[in-house]
């Protein structure tokens, strides 16, 4: 299986305000992904205001052979609230989440299957639920042929995982070469971790929400004359996938153009040297000093905002202008705020914290951004 997983979380849409996804330039693009023998395909309940599972039903699951593909899902951990349930009543919650999302798949079986976005906070949810042995007895029925989850805590928080529920076939990481020292994400030790547990590692966020595609000019013409035929998003996938024990690289691929770019770089993929990931993770340090806002553009945080503040957008135009990419931000944000919420309609609720997996401080970020765009 190619290393390369199609991430359905950004997808083409035809209307950015009600998020409507375009399933023919979708199909388009499961096609391309299909024939140049790449096969898996991720999606999650939360994707696109909880519309990707129909979406990828519709473009794949029922235009193609069921053993041409392998898909992926995930059990929706932020939707569950143990309360004062019976063991009865938490089982059927995670029934109902299931069986609903086999049937908006259309999928017999879910090739992987994980326990969405764990953090401390969530994976007390989880083990009320039962949600681990949950998901084991799905795979032993052979409803799930891989079971896993997905990360976004310290180093510490995943060993305890790892070793409260050592039968997890896998775990998936948010990996890339920006957030390889972070303090908070700790993507290498993470990383290290999941290794020393032996276990094979999915990586998402390989280019970090799009941010290391859009480089800085400076970094831009050092790539470009290490290699001026990739492109700066390729060397965000290839210091992912180099990495031992990953076999899964995704790249949420929003139009054609991006699919055949992560496509012809991972079809016969080269792993990059030794001496190229020093690189990227030394050029990495210049980043940071640029104090960019850590949004992977994920959207969690628009399905809790109650005033429809879209977050990311503003995040992305602050970012943009300290990388210095020559472009206008600046009117941009001007515009963007004509014809949506304002930061200014904050009402500090704390919804989109809650949920953030990156643990951003969006109440005080979205001031922060008024405030530079003033």
């Amino acid at each position: 299986m190619k290393k390369l997983g199609f991430g359905l979380m950004r997808l083409p849409v035809l209307d950015n305000k009600t998020d409507q996804i375009d399933i023919k330039a979708l199909e388009a693009m499961v096609d391309a992904f299909l024939d140049q023998g790449f096969s898996y395909f991720d999606t999650a309940w939360f994707y696109h205001k909880e519309q990707s599972e129909l979406a990828i039903g519709k473009a794949l699951v029922d235009r193609h052979p069921r053993d041409s593909y392998v898909l992926a899902d995930k059990m929706p951990i932020a939707l569950l609230n143990p309360g004062k349930k019976s063991p009865e009543e938490l089982r059927q919650d995670l029934e109902s989440y299931f069986n609903r999302q086999l049937e908006k798949t259309g999928a017999s079986y879910f090739d992987y299957y994980l326990l969405h976005s764990l953090d401390r906070k969530k994976f007390d949810v989880a083990k009320t639920y039962k949600a681990y042995e949950f998901i084991q007895e799905k795979k032993d029925q052979g409803l799930i042929k891989q079971i896993g989850f997905s990360f976004h805590d310290t180093v510490d928080a995943l060993e305890e995982m790892l070793k409260a529920y050592p039968a997890m076939d896998f775990v998936q990481l948010q990996i890339n070469y920006l957030d390889w020292t972070h303090e908070s994400i700790q993507s290498q030790k993470i990383y290290q971790m999941a290794r020393a547990y032996d276990k094979e590692i999915i990586i998402m966020e390989p280019v970090k929400g799009g941010t290391l595609s859009h480089l800085p000019q400076s970094m831009t013409k050092k790539l470009q004359a290490k290699d001026p035929h990739a492109s700066t998003a390729s060397w965000a996938i290839r210091f992912a996938a180099s990495l031992d024990g990953v076999f899964m690289v995704l790249s949420g691929m929003s139009n054609l153009d991006q699919l055949k770019d992560n496509m012809a770089t991972m079809k016969n993929f080269q792993p990059l040297s030794q001496e190229d990931q020093d690189f990227l993770i030394q050029e990495a340090n210049h980043l940071k000093e640029a104090s960019l806002i850590g949004c992977t553009e994920c959207e969690y945080c628009l399905n809790e905002c109650p005033k429809k503040i879209p977050i990311p957008t503003y995040f992305s135009l602050y970012n943009r202008d300290h990388l210095d990419l020559g472009l206008d931000p600046k009117k941009k944000y001007q515009s963007t705020k004509q014809n949506n919420s304002s930061p200014q309609d904050c009402i500090a609720c704390g919804a989109c914290e809650k949920i953030c997996p990156q643990h951003l401080e969006i109440i005080d970020l979205l001031k922060k951004v008024d405030s530079y765009f003033k």
